[in-house]
């Protein structure tokens, strides 16, 4: 049995670390170098005809402020800290007229539709917060709702989500379901990924080990331990890619053979990996980045060569799971 690949990416700019980066000069051309490596990222996944689903917040799909402040969900989120809505951010600080290139990208979206091998998911409108305390199903309801009908407008069907910050909210998943939702990622089923768990500097410390250290166990998974039935299909994540750096060529190697040996694991066993990352995190070190990214899809054409790994987008997975259970 061959193995079976996912690559998801959270495709947000800066409305996914508007409570993180300020934009400055420098937080600028962070997202600068992000839309410089964007389109360099999908021209390796179409030569090595690598399959990714695109997890795009649905915000960026907006041409400007103007149709921004148009389209807004019938119920915002009332997060406790409103450090946590994009809402209140723009509030606060406003966006770029006429054009903002870090809080909308419909000219990325178009790289990415109609092409082989591509699926555009969700990551919710607003990159919104499951998890925090004080927002409710109804509001996330609507923000999904405005999510899937802003994509409709592309001709784009919005099957497979991504949680913001990997919030899973199991409790959420039904909302998904009814709005045609039908594959969700998860977080790999161990302590230091328990979202429901408060976060804690062993939680930092054993994520961070686990990406440079094979200590921990190889992140593969059986496929039969992936549950078909539920409703929508929970997908796990096996690993985020971690950018290039230049604090460590050591790290850097470690982790990039991390990523290698787990791969090759789920070729030769029949397992099932899922990595995934952000563009942006290509906007510290771009060239360097996209290197790495170029040896990753390197060794999946040699794995699929040699041991017949598939790369799917997550909705092809589904498709593929229903297919072998028959």
């Amino acid at each position: 049995m061959s193995g079976l690949l996912n690559i998801s990416l959270d495709f947000e700019l800066h409305w996914g670390r508007f409570d993180k980066v300020v934009l400055d000069q420098k937080g600028k051309s962070y997202f600068e170098n992000t839309r410089y490596a964007f389109p360099k990222m999908v021209e390796l996944f179409l030569q090595y005809e690598v399959h990714v689903t695109w997890a795009a917040v649905g915000m960026l799909y907006n041409q400007n402020a103007a149709e921004w402040r148009i389209n807004q969900p019938k119920e915002l989120p009332t997060y406790s800290d409103s450090k946590y809505s994009s809402y209140e951010w723009v509030k606060a600080n406003g966006l770029m007229e006429p054009t903002d290139p870090y809080h909308f990208a419909p000219d990325l979206i178009s790289l990415i539709e109609n092409k082989p091998g591509f699926e555009i998911g969700t990551h919710t409108y607003s990159h919104y917060y499951c998890k925090e305390p004080g927002q409710t199903a109804a509001q996330f309801k609507a923000d999904l709702t405005l999510a899937k009908e802003i994509a409709g407008k592309r001709g784009h069907q919005l099957k497979s989500l991504v949680f913001p910050r990997n919030q899973f909210n199991a409790d959420y998943l039904q909302v998904c379901f009814e709005l045609g939702i039908e594959i969700v990622r998860s977080n790999p089923d161990c302590w230091y990924w328990d979202a429901n768990r408060p976060e804690s500097l062993a939680k930092k410390i054993f994520r961070t080990g686990d990406a440079y250290s094979g200590l921990l166990g190889a992140k593969v998974f059986s496929l039969d331990s992936i549950d078909i039935n539920q409703k929508p299909l929970c997908l796990p994540a096996s690993r985020l890619y971690r950018a290039w750096t230049s604090k460590s060529n050591i790290l850097n190697k470690l982790k990039l053979q991390r990523i290698l040996n787990e791969m090759t694991i789920a070729a030769k066993t029949g397992g099932y990996y899922h990595l995934w990352w952000h563009p942006h995190n290509f906007g510290w070190h771009p060239d360097e980045c996209l290197k790495e990214l170029e040896q990753i899809l390197q060794h999946y054409r040699s794995l699929h060569q040699q041991y017949g790994l598939q790369s799917l987008t997550m909705w092809e997975t589904k498709k593929w799971m229903e297919k072998r259970k028959i």
